[in-house]
């Protein structure tokens, strides 16, 4: 993945009259910021997807790093005296 190059920020009136440079430099070379006080970062959408894919679940994270020797009990969910704790 490309790296964000925080070196240069394009203001917004740069970016309003520069769009197509901005969009073509965001596809060549990487992620591109907009604006001063608040930024923005212009990017591909492939590459935008590929950062949303990167997070597994919650689910998915606890299995990869749960460790494998850890006895853990849990509870029968059918035994009627069980007790629940979120009340």
């Amino acid at each position: 993945m490309t790296k964000l190059n925080t070196s240069y920020a394009w203001t917004v009136a740069e970016a309003k009259a520069r769009l197509s440079e901005i969009l073509n430099l965001a596809k060549e070379e990487g992620p591109q910021i907009i604006g001063k006080r608040t930024e923005f970062v212009i990017m591909p959408k492939e590459q935008w997807l590929d950062l949303l894919d990167k997070k597994p679940s919650l689910g998915a994270w606890l299995v990869e790093n749960m460790s494998l020797n850890i006895d853990l009990e849990l509870p029968n969910r059918a035994e009627p005296e069980r007790e629940i704790p979120f009340n």
